[in-house]
């Protein structure tokens, strides 16, 4: 059973569930055969149906991420990153759903990074800062950074140029 704390709006129907708070709101599906979700006054059950052979795991693997999505619209989640260069100074902006990383390496070609959902990229100089209220979406944000700047056909111990992930 998990308590909803007062200023957030939980919808479920059927498998869905939306999470709407101050800090935004997040809506997930959860494709598990056997899955019973209620909401009952100011909680959520997340529980197996009967005849179900839904393990225990899985309820609470499922449990965590309600919760997580209810700290999400009341608190929110936050990365910041930071870009460390020795050779060429790199420029960051953000455009629409991407992040344009500029100059990395001495390329002449920019590298994109896909920022995902509703997160919100910030840049100040050479860091970054990652938020939003899905925390699923801001680890993939970061995650998709740091691809982009993965270095290919030198050597990292020498090279360690990138955009680094600092809290």
């Amino acid at each position: 059973m998990i308590t909803v704390p007062s200023g957030v709006n939980v919808q479920i129907s059927e498998n869905k569930v939306s999470v709407k708070g101050p800090k935004g709101s997040v809506e997930r599906e959860f494709n598990v055969k056997g899955l019973l979700l209620k909401a009952e006054g100011g909680n959520i059950v997340v529980d197996k149906k009967a005849g179900s052979n839904l393990d225990k795991a899985v309820i609470g693997t499922i449990s965590s991420h309600i919760k997580n999505m209810i700290i999400g619209v009341t608190q929110g989640y936050e990365k910041k990153m930071q870009s460390i260069y020795a050779h060429f100074p790199i420029t960051m902006e953000v455009k629409g759903d991407r992040l344009i990383i500029k100059n990395f390496l001495g390329e002449k070609k920019n590298r994109e990074a896909k920022i995902v959902g509703s997160t919100k990229v910030t840049v100040k100089g050479q860091e970054l800062l990652i938020s939003g209220p899905s925390k699923e979406d801001v680890g993939q944000t970061v995650a998709n950074i740091r691809a982009a700047v993965r270095i290919r056909n030198r050597d990292p111990r020498i090279f360690q140029d990138g955009i680094y992930l600092v809290e």
